[in-house]
């Protein structure tokens, strides 16, 4: 395959990380749900929010959208674009190119799945290239498709089927190495099916995978990277600096996990899950706040790291032994991402009103050392709205190249928004989706131009361009 360079990843990496902000929770502004957007005192409004005459997306004067993937459509390699686009990345490919890795949350009792009508196309895939083919009667639709997007002209140059044969494939993380890690949501066991049988695992599930980013169309390895654990995986981050991976677990009592590579850039070669615990338990590792406020924005705290063993145990208790073994639980935890020595993550269901908390984890200077114990992480709260009016089930995340947080919610209003959260904790509305279903996969095209979103249960993918560079300080 035609991949990125490893100087050019890094390259980029550096450049998309150094934007990256620490937040706080003053200043945040209540709104209603009407298409209106007030810049903040810092200048980090767009203005008001334009009608959108397709009932679409609503955005601020000066920004447009266009569909550049539709599910069912025909793929350069001959298979159908899969629905419930999710966790997307974006890459620096040659030529100016972007290479877009794009999850597909399905199950095997999908009608919109990559293998076409009786899936048919799953003879197309060469041998062995297909993770659990379903034994030929229910192969796995979910994996990875990729777009290779032209910013400057605002043009699909091509677009395949990237990684087959997996469940429920959420959100996942980039690598600095010009990678995607596509995480599955799911803890299905082989010879498991639903409810009704419709479909029968053929192999167990709940792993990561990795995909390379490639303008050449062709299937990645279908290796699951077994020591990352067993679990309903949601996204990744990787700290470039160490290599450490992060990884979140979308349950009410998930646990934040943190992988330690015995390569940095060769993950299959396998490493230590750890879960993330806090110094001082006096909350009895409770951060989700529904019972009462443990925890405020700004507090820092110390943590520590839980060693895991039986990582791919098949009863899925992980998050239970980790837990009674003094890790934290945190309330759905579901996009991460790493930028300026720091990551965020979302816990959709976290605080008092259950709408959503953002926290931030600092790592120590000597993450992942003996050395840590002496400097360790910092843990903190980053903003807890508890109004519907500001954030309402947040969910994919990442780190805008001016420093602001681009937030999706995870809901099916009437209206659901994808929000800003700037240095100072303003969280100021960026669009409304009249599609009455999920933002997805909100990411940055490598040159800044260009924001790619899913708009996941109408099987649908934007570019979003306009005057993002007008915010840069």
């Amino acid at each position: 395959m035609n991949q990125l360079t490893r100087r050019d990843l890094l390259s980029r990496w550096g450049a998309v990380t150094a934007g990256a902000v620490t937040l706080g929770f003053g200043g945040l502004r209540l709104f209603s749900e009407t298409p209106v957007l007030r810049a903040d005192e810092h200048g980090r409004g767009y203005g008001e929010l334009v009608r959108d005459r397709k009932r679409r997306i609503d955005l601020p004067k000066g920004f447009s959208y266009k569909v550049i993937s539709e599910v069912g459509n025909k793929m350069a390699d001959g298979f159908r674009v899969p629905g419930s686009p999710d966790g997307m990345a974006a890459f620096a490919g040659p030529d100016d190119l972007t290479v877009l890795l794009r999850n597909h949350e399905l199950y095997p009792t999908s009608k919109e799945g990559p293998f076409g009508r009786r899936n048919k196309l799953l003879d197309l895939v060469p041998d062995g290239m297909v993770y659990d083919d379903g034994n030929r009667r229910t192969p796995g639709l979910g994996g990875t498709t990729t777009i290779v997007y032209n910013t400057r002209r605002k043009q699909v140059v091509g677009e395949f089927l990237s990684l087959a044969g997996t469940y429920r494939n959420c959100a996942g993380g980039p690598t600095p190495w010009g990678s995607w890690l596509t995480c599955e949501e799911t803890v299905q066991r082989v010879g498991t099916g639903d409810n009704f049988q419709k479909f029968v695992a053929a192999r167990d599930h709940g792993y990561v995978f990795e995909v390379p980013a490639s303008i050449e169309p062709g299937l990645a390895a279908p290796e699951p990277i077994r020591e990352m654990g067993r679990f309903r995986h949601e996204a990744v981050a990787i700290d470039p600096s160490s290599g450490v991976v992060y990884l979140t677990e979308d349950c009410d009592d998930g646990l934040l996990f943190r992988f330690l590579p015995k390569v940095a850039d060769k993950l299959h070669q396998g490493g230590r899950l750890q879960a993330l615990g806090l110094l001082d338990n006096s909350s009895g590792g409770e951060t989700r706040n529904w019972d009462r406020l443990r925890f405020g924005p700004g507090e820092p705290l110390p943590v520590r790291w839980i060693d895991m063993d039986n990582v791919e145990s098949p009863l899925d208790d992980l998050r239970v032994r980790g837990f009674r073994a003094g890790a934290a639980r945190f309330a759905r935890g579901e996009g991460i991402w790493y930028g300026q020595k720091e990551v965020y993550f979302a816990c959709t269901d976290g605080g008092r009103a259950r709408l959503g908390q953002i926290w931030r984890y600092r790592p120590s200077p000597h993450e992942g050392t003996e050395q840590e114990s002496t400097d360790p992480g910092q843990l903190e709260l980053f903003i807890e709205p508890n109004d519907s009016r500001l954030i309402d089930s947040a969910d994919n995340l990442t780190v805008a190249p001016w420093g602001d947080l681009v937030v999706c919610e995870d809901r099916k209003g009437a209206v659901v928004r994808m929000v800003g959260v700037t240095p100072a904790g303003d969280i100021y509305t960026l669009a409304h989706s009249h599609l009455r279903t999920e933002f997805a996969g909100v990411t940055f095209s490598p040159d800044g131009s260009t924001l790619f979103v899913n708009a996941q249960g109408k099987g649908l993918t934007f570019a979003i361009t306009g005057p993002w560079k007008d915010t840069v300080a």
